[in-house]
């Protein structure tokens, strides 16, 4: 009953401290109490105390690394060196975005046309329509227009991180 005792008393100091999310390191000590009774606590009290516990980084991966020189024989440019390539790179995302318009028209307009369109494999006698044929026909044009779309997606949002 004694063990038990200890062990809730040491669950309810080490808990509070593993919850608290705490970056700084928090030590655990196993002190002799006054009464002879033995007390955990995560401050040290006095020289009976003995560490028994040490939160410790367990990594250092966040760790913010040394600043990396540039090599010396890496090449330059100038502010209207760079800024001349960015605007050529501007005019070349325009013109992708202009042609990914186009073909997202040209795709939307053609999905229309396969829409109003009923093969004959696709009838069913009564003059219904098979629905899991036609559907299937039609994925691959709606797919097309989300491929496009997505390109345009994509492209504008390529625009937005140059300015």
């Amino acid at each position: 009953m004694v063990m038990m005792k200890r062990y809730l008393l040491l669950a309810s100091l080490v808990l509070p401290l593993g919850a608290s999310g705490s970056a700084s390191a928090d030590t655990l000590y196993k002190c002799q109490g006054p009464d002879g009774r033995t007390i955990y606590t995560n401050q040290k009290g006095n020289k009976s105390c003995e560490t028994i516990s040490q939160d410790k980084p367990v990594s250092t991966f966040n760790a913010p690394k040394a600043k990396q020189a540039t090599p010396g024989d890496f090449p330059r440019v100038n502010g209207d060196q760079q800024k001349a390539r960015d605007n050529d790179r501007r005019a070349i995302l325009d013109q992708e975005l202009g042609n990914e318009q186009k073909n997202l028209d040209a795709a939307k307009k053609t999905l229309t046309d396969q829409e109003n369109l009923t093969l004959p494999e696709e009838r069913i006698a009564g003059g219904g329509i098979k629905g899991a044929a036609r559907e299937e026909r039609l994925k691959t044009y709606r797919d097309n227009v989300q491929l496009h779309e997505r390109n345009i997606e994509s492209i504008r949002r390529e625009i937005g991180n140059l300015k």
